[in-house]
């Protein structure tokens, strides 16, 4: 989760890192080079999902979109390949919203042949990009800033946008409706996917968190007990840091998932909270790169 506990490990993270650094001879100058390739990788035929309907250098299409939701007009990133109706993907952003990083995480699943929606969930505050470029969580004012704009983001305002972006998704010629959806959190939003699914059980087929938070509570309608409202496959990656907090949240989610038949991949993953993210202080690509190819491999269910 997003807390001082996670910026105290952050910052832990990233000294570590500087020591991995002088230990291997890496410089500023060197990961400044290695960090483009990190963003790159997958780009061959990995990024290609079995069943999926493009190749992975198949030309995509993308833009800018405005959806009606009950609560208003949410601002979001629509792309797709360019020729065919494929299976839709939707994309919620972490904490800091929706941004270039988020934007290049819809591109890779279009050029794996997916209709991906990546939405800025806080559009009720503002439009996108929500804050300056390189803004960090760890800053006081940043976090400032953030948290006025959460606290309108209850259970029922995530279900009401996750209908909406679902029926929003459905009307576009890309998107082939005779295939379910698949959609993704992360960080704050990892809870959402699992709201999604249960939102609209008939249309999302897979449901994944990446480094989620608030899966588990003592709520009547915590996440982990949405999952009987769900027909959903479920792909739920816990960092190592939020395990070491909650160790006991895996087993909840999987007596859940055991008790409702739901078919879930749960697993906690060698990295920090964050580590999907490639703007992430502690973006992991090699586990990241394996988060996403588990991610591949459930949407080729859809």
């Amino acid at each position: 989760m997003c807390d001082e506990f996670t910026l105290a490990d952050d910052v832990e993270w990233q000294a570590l890192r500087r020591v991995s650094r002088r230990g291997f001879g890496l410089g500023a100058a060197g990961l400044a080079a290695a960090a483009p390739l990190a963003g790159c990788m997958g780009t061959g035929d990995s990024d290609k999902a079995p069943g999926a309907s493009a190749s992975a250098d198949a030309e995509i299409v993308e833009r800018a979109v405005a959806v009606a939701t009950p609560d208003g007009e949410a601002d979001a990133f629509f792309v797709h390949p360019a020729d065919g109706r494929h299976a839709a993907v939707l994309v919620w952003p972490d904490i800091m919203g929706l941004r270039d990083s988020f934007k290049d995480k819809g591109r890779q699943l279009a050029r794996a042949g997916y209709a991906a929606l990546v939405v800025n969930h806080y559009y009720r505050s503002a439009k996108a990009p929500v804050l300056p470029a390189g803004a960090s969580f760890t800053d006081p004012a940043i976090r400032a800033q953030i948290a006025p704009w959460g606290k309108v983001l209850d259970p029922a305002a995530y279900t009401r946008d996750a209908k909406a972006f679902v029926a929003w998704l459905d009307r576009q010629d890309a998107v082939d409706t005779r295939r379910k959806i698949g959609t993704v959190g992360h960080c704050m939003t990892g809870s959402v996917a699992i709201r999604t699914a249960a939102a609209v059980p008939q249309r999302v087929g897979v449901a994944a968190s990446m480094h989620g938070g608030g899966l588990v509570s003592d709520a009547a309608d915590s996440p982990h007990r949405l999952i009987p409202a769900t027909k959903a496959a479920l792909l739920i990656a816990i960092a190592q840091n939020d395990d070491a907090k909650e160790p006991g949240a895996k087993a909840t989610l999987r007596e859940a998932c055991d008790a409702a038949k739901r078919d879930c991949e749960i697993e906690v993953y060698p990295a920090n909270h964050g580590w999907t993210v490639a703007d992430s202080p502690v973006y992991d690509p090699v586990q990241a790169e394996r988060a996403r190819q588990r991610q591949l491999a459930f949407y080729a269910r859809l």
